[in-house]
């Protein structure tokens, strides 16, 4: 599936700013790029169009040989973290340009990708927002249990995909429609509306609508 521009940065923590007419206004401060282009890919000789990006320096010990011949091809240095962007035509960036947050405008809309924060092992009332059994009525030890979780002979077993406790968080989640406040690519900052996921310092991706 073709996406358009996109830029990976980290989640600095969430402040606010005040709008002009005087209303407190909570936003996400992202720091983003620049991010260099390492590749260029063309629907002639791979099928599709696509840029791959890179982001966050890293020292030569924390990559393998192969990681290190791709990212020197650049001469831009080396880094930690690589994707790739589907294109719906073909790429106007070369390889070695860099994306800076200057893509977005105050005002536009993004979709935010980050990994959300991981909060260990929950029970249904927690990650499914289950009521619970009766608190009394001779409810003993189970008031927060899913109760059944199966049927009887027929079929005979737990469906697949049951809400069961389990790992809460620390998966891939995308939000959309979050506005950007304010651009400032001295500091390559983008303040986005609200909250988007993930821990403070934590890996994101913006991308356009």
């Amino acid at each position: 599936m073709a996406e358009k521009m996109a830029l990976l940065g980290r989640k600095l923590g969430m402040t606010r700013i005040f709008a002009p007419d005087g209303s407190s206004l909570p936003v996400t401060v992202i720091q983003a790029g620049p991010c260099p282009v390492m590749q260029v890919k063309g629907a002639e000789k791979d099928g599709y169009d696509a840029i791959q990006i890179a982001y966050d320096a890293a020292k030569e010990k924390h990559l393998t040989k192969a990681e290190k011949g791709h990212c020197e091809k650049t001469g831009k240095g080396l880094f930690r973290t690589l994707r790739e962007i589907r294109l719906e035509s073909p790429a106007e960036q070369a390889v070695g340009d860099e994306l800076t947050v200057s893509l977005f405008t105050p005002g536009e809309y993004v979709k935010v990708t980050g990994k959300s924060i991981g909060k260990g092992t929950a029970g249904v009332m927690k990650r499914w927002n289950f009521a619970g059994e009766s608190a009394t009525h001779g409810t003993e030890k189970t008031h927060r249990s899913g109760g059944s979780i199966g049927n009887n002979t027929e079929p005979g077993k737990v469906w697949k995909n049951k809400k069961m406790a389990g790992r809460m968080g620390a998966k891939r989640v995308t939000v959309q429609s979050i506005q950007v406040v304010e651009v400032r690519p001295e500091e390559n900052l983008i303040l986005v509306k609200g909250p988007v996921p993930g821990p403070a310092n934590g890996l994101v991706m913006v991308r356009k609508q």
